[in-house]
């Protein structure tokens, strides 16, 4: 039995029945008995906040170093092969990476090393994540790159009267300076909130190169893709461009007989911590927030993926602790701003990695490169690195195919993309990120002041409301229109909201008032008589828009409120002036999709309910959550307690006690009056 047959025999066979009383906002509450909850003293708390209990100790020491919560409690039969065939895979990709990277951040290879050995030892520590891999990532080293190239460029003069284009090492050492300074104060921004190459000239050979191993990768990556339910682990292709292009290199000698660029030195063994030149700060804090900005999100997005998808949890704060320590720490022994590599995540959990450990073995063959085999690699071409670049950033360019779907599906987040991409492209990554988040958030304020207002009917013979403009079986119910919003009601929309349902539901007070205006002049002309027009008009001026109907009564013993609604009756001779209508007694504003209303919307919707109670027509409130009841209580819209009862549990409820109360108006007006001995009104002679 498929899907479909099954749907149709449960709404064949299938009934529920309930029986209980309408819900109105005082009955629900009777049924109701809050739980007491007991406040502890300031003292208690400060007492609380103070003591120091082993347990609370062993707490403090596993959220803020979680190693000593997992390593503890590591199965090593039944991880360590995971974690070490893990490590040794995303470490051959790290290694290359590594060095690619560096590239964008417009630093010697070397430290491209240093960054993807530092941060992941110290992530093994105070991450909480099992699978990401720590390092450089293309994203954050491009915004790294910016930096130092803007403010150490190639033709800058350094002091003493050496022309950088030919004191390279000076320059470079310049903008090493330059990525430590940035790195630092990403790493203090992401702590404290946690805690509160351009190709200068054409080179035939290395064009070559480079299009040899771009298509090499390009296809091996489509082939790991194809093939990867069948593959033990993905191919280590960047590894093998490395080694390959390293061996081709320097075997045919491309440096000195082509003029190929390569990766040159690689100082073997780790360098001394340096303190970072923070006279730059003024210079970099904009690109510092926005590299911690994009760190945390691209890391926190992946950690959080591949933890739903492995059934355990990371901690959003402790994130932001790690990768700030990895920054600030690691920006001592001369490391440039790390985050999340997707690429080597999915490696790393893809392998069969079990815990951070993998990470740490994966830092460790980047340790032997870096004390003893890097000078291994000093015949890399550059162009294999820009090859590797290139590829990785695959991803970023395939983007451009999601600019179809967004047309067919959201103009808004379509608007979003091009924004931020216009934007990257003339003002760089870090301009143009905040000038994203300023075009979203204006979005979000936008979607906010124009929601989707519905006017909804009823599933006949159910409690199911729904569009009305939107299926042929639902149906208004007569005399009562239920109108809703998609959104909070505050300062920004509260007139839309009030305009909008007006409009949507075809019911104005403003034209109802007139209306009855309009035929009483007319009958008083009718009838010749001027004179009672007037005072017809303003009699009824007076109970409905003078002043005295607004303001409580005070006696000796209570407040007297007025009426919310005034229910006025035209006589039946003056009906026949009035335009033809609905006979509207109820509104029913849906409120299960408005989430807070603040003291404007408050204030709205008391006009609301005034103006339409005015000319006699209730307005219902179905479907509020308890933060809505809060802000409604707090802002004092309940000051007259008779607007509890206006309160429903749902829209059914409010349905059925409009029609419960319409019925007992109509029982009682149909009753026989007692005769009064009062003379009849006075009519005019004729």
């Amino acid at each position: 039995m498929d899907h479909a047959e099954e749907n149709e025999i449960l709404g064949a066979t299938k009934r529920y029945y309930v029986e209980r009383p309408i819900f109105s906002h005082p009955v629900l509450q009777e049924r109701l008995h809050k739980k007491d909850k007991v406040s502890d003293s300031i003292g208690d708390k400060l007492k609380q906040a103070f003591t120091c209990t082993p347990k609370k100790i062993r707490n403090i020491i596993y959220m803020f170093l979680p190693i000593t919560k997992w390593l503890p409690a590591y199965k090593f039969k039944e991880y360590v092969l995971g974690d070490l065939v893990s490590g040794i895979s995303t470490g051959v990709l790290q290694l290359p990476q590594g060095l690619a990277f560096a590239m964008l951040a417009a630093v010697p290879p070397v430290f491209g090393l240093y960054s993807s050995f530092y941060p992941v030892i110290m992530y093994c520590f105070f991450g909480t994540s099992r699978h990401v891999s720590i390092g450089p990532f293309a994203v954050i080293s491009l915004m790294i790159g910016g930096v130092a190239v803007r403010l150490v460029p190639d033709d800058i003069v350094i002091p003493g009267g050496v022309n950088a284009t030919n004191g390279t090492e000076a320059r470079d050492a310049l903008r090493v300076k330059v990525a430590m300074s940035v790195t630092l104060l990403s790493g203090i921004i992401q702590s404290t909130v946690a805690v509160l190459q351009n190709v200068k000239n054409l080179n035939v050979c290395s064009l070559g190169v480079g299009l040899m191993v771009f298509g090499l990768l390009l296809g091996g990556k489509e082939f790991n893709e194809r093939f990867k339910e069948k593959l033990p682990a993905p191919i280590p292709l960047e590894f093998f461009a490395v080694v390959m292009g390293t061996g081709i290199s320097a075997g045919f000698n491309l440096h000195e007989s082509y003029n190929v660029d390569v990766v040159g030195t690689l100082p073997l063994g780790l360098l001394p911590p340096a303190n970072p030149d923070t006279s730059l700060f003024h210079l970099v804090y904009v690109d510092a927030i926005a590299i911690a900005i994009v760190g945390f999100s691209v890391t926190i997005s992946m950690a959080k993926t591949l933890a739903n998808k492995h059934g355990y949890q990371v901690d959003g704060n402790q994130e932001l602790i790690a990768l700030g320590l990895c920054n600030s720490i690691g920006s001592l022994f001369q490391t440039f701003s790390i985050s999340c590599s997707l690429s080597r995540s999915l490696v790393q959990e893809g392998t069969g990695g079990k815990t951070q450990l993998a990470g740490c073995l994966a830092s460790l063959m980047i340790l032997l490169v870096i004390l003893a085999t890097g000078f291994l690699f000093e015949s890399l071409p550059q162009a294999v690195l820009s090859a590797i670049v290139i590829v990785n950033l695959k991803g970023m360019f395939m983007q451009f195919s999601d600019l179809p779907f967004f047309w067919r599906t959201s103009k808004i987040e379509l608007t979003i993309w091009l924004t931020t991409f216009v934007s990257s492209l003339f003002l760089g990554l870090d301009y143009g990120l905040i000038t994203a988040v300023i075009i979203a958030l204006l979005t979000v304020i936008y979607r906010t002041q124009s929601p989707s207002y519905k006017v909804l009917g009823q599933l006949p013979d159910t409690d199911v409301y729904i569009d009305i403009d939107a299926y042929e079986e639902v149906k208004e119910i007569p005399g009562i229109k239920i109108f809703q919003i998609n959104a909070p009601i505050y300062y920004a929309n509260s007139d839309l909201y009030s305009n909008a349902l007006k409009r949507k539901t075809g019911v104005n007070p403003a034209f109802i008032m007139g209306a009855r205006r309009k035929a009483m002049r007319k009958y008083a002309k009718e009838v010749g008589n001027a004179n009672m027009a007037n005072a017809t008009v303003v009699k009824v001026d007076a109970e409905v828009d003078g002043e005295d109907g607004t303001k409580p009564e005070e006696d000796e013993n209570e407040i007297k409120y007025p009426p919310i609604v005034i229910k006025s009756t035209l006589p039946e001779e003056l009906q026949r002036f009035m335009p033809p209508g609905d006979n509207i007694h109820t509104i029913i504003l849906d409120f299960t999709q408005v989430n807070f209303i603040d003291s404007v919307g408050v204030k709205t919707l008391a006009g609301i309910v005034k103006e339409y109670g005015d000319v006699g027509i209730y307005v219902y409130l179905a479907g509020c959550s308890a933060q809505v009841v809060n802000d409604l209580t707090r802002n004092r819209f309940f000051e007259n307690p008779a607007l509890l009862e206006l309160l429903f549990h749902s829209i059914h409820d409010a349905v059925l006690g409009s029609q419960a109360r319409e019925a007992l108006a109509e029982q009682e007006g149909s009753a026989v009056p007692p005769q009064e001995d009062s003379e009849p009104n006075a009519t005019p002679e004729a």
